[in-house]
């Protein structure tokens, strides 16, 4: 077998990218000549490009909301497998098994999320003669479900934490272990992972309800409800062992990464390798990760977790996800080897292609995940169109993970990851440095993204330092979510933008209908009045900024913000760049470059700094006709979603905080409150309904 990791030269790193062809060629068993994969966006697409380069044909499936996605176009064929809702799509086994023995493939690839970690479809896929490119469904069951998975875990010598893992699930039953083991505890989904079933609880009169909404959500997201319980560590890292196994008895760890920093239980940014390890703590960590691996037979790629202490290093292990994971590729930039291909080889029955002593890590690398969701608002999801979509350029050391382009939708139905951001540096300070400047360059419009935070975070002493922990954004929430103020300069761009693209489409208006006889038309675009002043307005969050300009000598104008201060000169020059507008501006001698969007009442400033989006103020009809901008007593959904629940009826009273309406969005639940006591006067809305962002759900008579 070819060893991939010659290919990489440890004197300068080569990043690892599926964009850039490999200059050797590489071969697979001719036990998988097609396989089938059962998922969708990002990981979809991934596996089509490895599988591409190792000459194996690829069947996607697709729903209703994906019919004309990039992971169906990638593929070599697609076929359609049910509704938008994942229950009756992406989960239908059977009839993605029929898919499969229809198109002759020889093996499927759950990728992560869906049926990737779920026994009975490993057992159905091993019944119908078609390789599973996972685990064995022994392994899935004993590692899925966790309260298993502690137990084998201590008769294996790997260290677990306090907790509740038995059968029994009945509800005093729970409370009187809750109790037991001590407040605050976690709440966790026995199968499955991604944060979801999850539920922290500070004090036993909330139990009950984090209960049942955890269970709620497990069942909607892995057909299980059963639940276990441990005591709550206030603070750790999560520091997790990339592993890999094969059916010869091989395996072997590819070290480790930090994925502390987390919302909602979700992870947003990894890293690997974690920082501050001693060699000592590192090699413990992969020799427990390859014993619970062996302790359950276990083939293919697997991520054992594991809740490390920040202040000695001790660690316990808290799960094993038997799939890829989401960030494999920093494990993949700082090795050099691609996991997919590795799955791909065992599952066609090869050996490791390299044991232990022959993997190496070489630098440090960051995967940043680019999500549709609106951190000030407590990083809830969102949905919507990409109307701009302009990530920064593939490189050696850069890599952009998605499944989505522009125009395509982020959809109510599935998780709202836009992208992932991977990059290598030869040491920590030189990848964060790299990780900052291509937040810089990823510009999104139509849809609120985390991208502004993320370059925060990266900014932030604490994470810079690596001081690192679950807790991490809570902690910092202050100074993560500083108050911000539009920039008089800024400002001065954004209006001096709209008067260039008033000319620009003026212009362009112009040539379209010109008169052939008359090319000397003057009337090409928008003047000032020299005379007079015109008022630009703006909003940001609940800020009102007004611009006024005046047009003083070609090209130049003056602009004052709120009022206040000297009138400060302004010029500059409006171009289209590829996929965007490119201003170059001067504003009081002082020459900056900035990317610009115009769209609906939006106008979005990309700056080197962080992006700006203004809202253009509705006119005042316009603003009148919001039947929903100035009504008391109601409450609206803070985000897209289904309506899942509906917990009250008319005439019912409530008090302030009550739940009133649950909202599928996005494979989570959100528990819409009562914001004020008093009498629920109308419900305007209905089960299995979807409702978009501000929409107004009841009403209540205080």
């Amino acid at each position: 077998m070819y060893n991939l990791r010659k290919i990489f030269s440890h004197r300068k790193q080569t990043f690892f990218s599926i964009e850039h062809e490999l200059s050797v060629s590489v071969t697979l068993n001719e036990a998988i000549e097609k396989v089938l994969i059962a998922n969708r966006g990002e990981i979809a697409c991934r596996i089509v490009k490895t599988a591409k380069k190792l000459g194996v044909k690829t069947v996607a499936i697709y729903s209703d909301a994906d019919r004309n996605s990039m992971h169906t176009d990638l593929a070599d064929e697609a076929f359609y497998v049910g509704p938008s809702p994942s229950a009756q799509s992406y989960l239908k086994q059977h009839e993605i098994i029929s898919i499969a023995k229809r198109t002759k493939c020889q093996a499927i690839h759950p990728g992560y999320g869906f049926l990737s970690e779920n026994m009975e479809f490993a057992q159905l896929c091993q019944k119908e003669k078609l390789i599973f490119i996972g685990p064995p469904a022994s392994a899935i069951r004993d590692m899925g479900i966790k309260s298993t998975s502690k137990t084998i875990m201590d008769k294996a010598g790997v260290p677990i934490i306090q907790g509740y893992h038995s059968n029994d699930q009945s509800n005093d039953v729970l409370l009187k272990e809750a109790i037991k083991i001590g407040f605050p505890i976690m709440i966790k989904a026995v199968r499955g992972g991604g944060g979801k079933g999850m539920r922290i609880v500070n004090e036993e009169k909330f139990f009950f309800e984090a209960l049942e909404s955890a269970r709620t959500e497990s069942q909607k997201a892995f057909g299980d409800s059963a639940v276990l319980l441990e005591k709550y560590v206030n603070n750790p890292r999560h520091v997790e062992v990339q592993i890999f196994a094969d059916t010869h008895g091989n395996g072997v760890y590819m070290f480790e990464r930090d994925c502390s920093v987390q919302r909602r239980h979700q992870k947003i940014i990894e890293e690997a390798p974690a920082p501050g390890l001693s060699s000592d703590v590192r090699r413990k960590l992969g020799e427990a990760a390859v014993r619970a691996a062996k302790a359950v037979g276990y083939v293919g790629a697997g991520t054992v977790e594991f809740i490390m202490d920040q202040k000695d290093q001790s660690f316990y292990f808290m799960e094993m996800n038997t799939r890829l994971q989401v960030e494999h590729p920093v494990t993949e930039a700082i090795t050099g080897l691609d996991l997919v291909e590795w799955q791909l080889k065992v599952a066609a029955g090869e050996k490791l292609p390299l044991q232990q002593e022959d993997i190496h890590m070489n630098g440090h690398a960051f995967e940043a995940r680019i999500y549709a969701e609106n951190p000030r608002g407590g990083f809830l999801p969102g949905a919507g169109s990409l109307l701009h979509l302009n990530p920064p350029r593939a490189s050696e050391d850069v890599r952009v993970e998605t499944g989505v382009r522009q125009g395509d939708e982020v959809s109510v139905h599935y998780d709202p990851m836009i992208a992932k951001l991977v990059v290598w540096g030869q040491n920590r300070d030189e990848a964060l440095r790299k990780l900052k400047s291509k937040l810089a360059e990823y510009d999104i419009a139509g849809v609120e993204t985390n991208i502004e935070f993320l370059k925060d975070l990266c900014s932030h002493p604490k994470f810079q330092a690596g001081d690192v922990h679950t807790g991490f954004i809570d902690q910092w929430k202050d100074s993560l979510f500083p108050f911000l103020q539009v920039p008089s300069h800024v400002l001065c761009q954004g209006t001096l933008a709209m008067i260039l693209w008033e000319d620009l489409k003026c212009l362009k208006a112009a040539i379209k209908t010109a008169d052939p006889f008359n090319p000397f038309n003057t009337e090409l675009g928008f003047r000032l009045n020299h005379y007079l002043q015109k008022r630009f307005s703006f909003h940001f969050y609940d800020q009102k900024y007004v611009v006024d300009v005046k047009y003083t000598e070609p090209d130049v104008y003056e602009m004052r913000v709120n009022d206040i201060g000297p009138w400060r000169k302004v010029t500059g020059t409006l171009t289209q760049g590829d996929n965007i507008l490119e201003l170059r501006s001067e504003v009081e001698n002082n020459i900056t470059k900035s990317r610009i969007v115009t769209m609906n009442d939006e106008l979005y400033i990309f700056t080197t700094d962080r992006m700006w989006k203004l809202k253009l103020p509705k006119p005042e009809f316009l603003n009148k006709l919001d039947q929903w901008s100035d009504l008391k007593g109601s409450e609206v959904s803070p985000l897209p979603g289904i309506v899942d629940k509906i917990l009250v009826n008319p005439n019912d009273s409530v008090k302030k905080g009550d739940s009133l309406i649950v909202i599928v969005a996005m494979k989570m639940e959100h528990v819409i409150r009562a914001s004020s006591d008093g009498t629920i006067e109308e419900i305007l809305c209905k089960v299995g309904e979807t409702v978009q962002k501000n929409r107004l759900l009841l009403k209540i008579k205080e």
